[in-house]
Order: structure tokens, then C-alpha cells, then sequence
């Protein structure tokens, strides 16, 4: 019998990554959202204490085991950003293509396109679990002017990854779970839960 745990995420591109990423775990996800479970606030200065902020309030409201991911693009050349603000970072309601106009217009004339995107992903068993499971993950590429690529959402398809010559939005889901930050958390976190 699989257990039943809330993914606490309004985010749809990430509630597919993470079904995929975590298929191997006897896990029934439900989303927050299906519960009736307004998001919180991202306030905290940090990807894991705001991921952490939200498995406490997903476990507190439904009672149930609580995953929650926070995470988000860092552009070396602009001192770390979009940062813990990569959805809002063209402002609160920024759309998709609101954040990468304000990216490329923050990079214009800057050679350094170095960037990669950074995932924490946390579990807790309750809403007081005192030992939170902790998984990181890092994708390293480069940011590039002209969108490619259908899949994925967010800064995918300005995210180059040099080794394969493409976009995160021109890998199928397979391959960009195999890769990417989201995907490396995952993993670490499937090895962490099977330990305990």
C-alpha cells in the first residue's frame, strides 16, 4: 500500500517533474491545491527554508507527509539573481515570459552568461517532524538570448546546456529529469526516504 503524502506546490510544470522524478517511491502524491490548500508566502532569505515553510504548512493543513521543493535560477554575473525571487523576479503575478524579458534585459551586453538551477527539495513526515529529509540539486548552463524549445517551463528555454548543444525546453521530460537539478534532488531524496 502506497502512502499517501500533499506535494505542496501550486505549480503545475513542477507537480509533473515531481511525479515523474519520484515514480519508483510507493508514494500517492496529491497536491496541495486538490486539497484545498492555499499556498504560503515564500519569505524566507533561503530555497531551503522556504521549501521548508511549505512542507510544514502542506503537513500542518492536511495532516498528512509533505514534499515541497523550492527553487530557482542563479545568474553568476548578476550577483546570484533571479535567486529565491525566480517567479516573481518581473514582479508578484509575473508571467513566464515577464521574468525572461527582465533576464535578458539584465544581461544585455554582459559576456558572462554562466547560470544554473538549484533545487531543495524537503520531506517531512508531520508538520512537527523535528528531522526534516533535506535533497539539493544543481544544473549548471548558459544563458541564452533566443527562446528554444516547447518543454519544460519557466527559464527553460533560455537555459543552454552546453554538453548536449540545447535548451532545458528542447529535452523530452525523461532526459531533463535525468538531469536536471529537480531531478537530482529527487533522486537524493528517493535514496534518503528508502534508508529510513
Amino acid at each position: 500500500m502506497s502512502e499517501r503524502v500533499v506535494v505542496a506546490t501550486g505549480n503545475a510544470g513542477k507537480v509533473r517533474e515531481l511525479w515523474a522524478a519520484l515514480a519508483r517511491l510507493e508514494l500517492e502524491l496529491v497536491t496541495q491545491a486538490d486539497l484545498g490548500i492555499d499556498s504560503i508566502a515564500e519569505t524566507a532569505p533561503t530555497f531551503v527554508e522556504n521549501a521548508l515553510g511549505k512542507a510544514r504548512h502542506a503537513a500542518c493543513m492536511s495532516g498528512l507527509p509533505a514534499i515541497a521543493d523550492d527553487s530557482g535560477l542563479v545568474v553568476n554575473a548578476l550577483g546570484g539573481a533571479p535567486g529565491i525571487r525566480s517567479a516573481r523576479y518581473a514582479g508578484d503575478g509575473a508571467t513566464d515570459a515577464d521574468n525572461n524579458v527582465k533576464l535578458l534585459a539584465a544581461l544585455e551586453g554582459i559576456e558572462d552568461r554562466a547560470a544554473y538551477f538549484t533545487c531543495s527539495l524537503v520531506y517531512l513526515a508531520s508538520a512537527d517532524d523535528p528531522a526534516p529529509v533535506i535533497a539539493t540539486g544543481r544544473w549548471h548552463g548558459l544563458i541564452v538570448d533566443t527562446p528554444r524549445g516547447d518543454n519544460g517551463f519557466g527559464y527553460d528555454p533560455h537555459f543552454h546546456v552546453p554538453a548536449l548543444d540545447c535548451t532545458a525546453a528542447e529535452l523530452p521530460v525523461v532526459d531533463k529529469n535525468r538531469l536536471s537539478h529537480r531531478g537530482q534532488a529527487c533522486r537524493q531524496l528517493a535514496t534518503l526516504l528508502s534508508r529510513s
